[in-house]
C-alpha cells in the first residue's frame, strides 16, 4: 500500500483509480496526472517504482491544492459565509440542503432521522402520554 500525499493509496488497484483516494482528485485530475508522468495507468499502484511515487507527489503537490490544505479551504469559505450571514451560510449553519433542494420530503442526510410531530398511533405511547397529562395536571378546586 503506498503512500501519498499522506494517505495510503490501495495497491491493488490501477494507478489512476487508487490516485482518486486522495481527497481532491477525482476521474479528471487523476488521469491528467497519469499521462503527465508518464505512469503506465495499466500498472498497479503496488508496482510503482520510488522515483514514479516522488514524480506522482510532486506533480500534485505544484498543481492541485488536495488533503489538509483543501478541507481548510473549505471550511474557512463556509465559515465566512455564515459570518457574513449569507442565505447558504444560514442554511450550512441551520444543517438543511444549501443548493436548493427540496425539504418536505427527503433531505434525510443534511436533516437527520426523521422525528415525528403531532399524533402518536401506537397504543403503548398514547397510553404513556394520557398518564403524563394527568399527573402534569393542576388538582380542580
Amino acid at each position: 500500500m503506498p503512500r501519498l500525499m499522506g494517505v495510503d493509496v490501495p495497491g491493488r488497484k490501477r494507478v489512476e483509480y487508487a490516485l482518486r483516494y486522495i481527497h481532491g482528485i477525482g476521474p479528471k485530475r487523476a488521469s491528467d496526472v497519469v499521462e503527465h508522468c508518464k505512469v503506465d495507468p495499466a500498472k498497479k499502484a503496488d508496482d510503482l517504482t520510488p522515483d514514479e511515487i516522488r514524480q506522482i507527489v510532486a506533480f500534485i503537490q505544484d498543481n492541485y491544492r488536495v488533503e489538509g490544505d483543501l478541507r481548510r479551504e473549505v471550511s474557512q469559505n463556509i465559515r465566512r459565509l455564515i459570518s457574513i450571514g449569507t442565505y447558504r451560510g444560514l442554511r450550512h449553519k441551520r444543517g438543511l440542503p444549501v443548493r436548493g433542494q427540496r425539504t418536505r420530503t427527503n433531505a434525510r442526510t443534511r436533516k437527520g432521522g426523521k422525528r415525528t410531530v403531532g399524533a402518536v398511533r401506537d397504543k403503548t405511547a398514547r397510553t404513556a402520554m394520557k398518564a403524563a397529562a394527568v399527573t402534569k395536571a393542576p388538582a380542580a378546586k
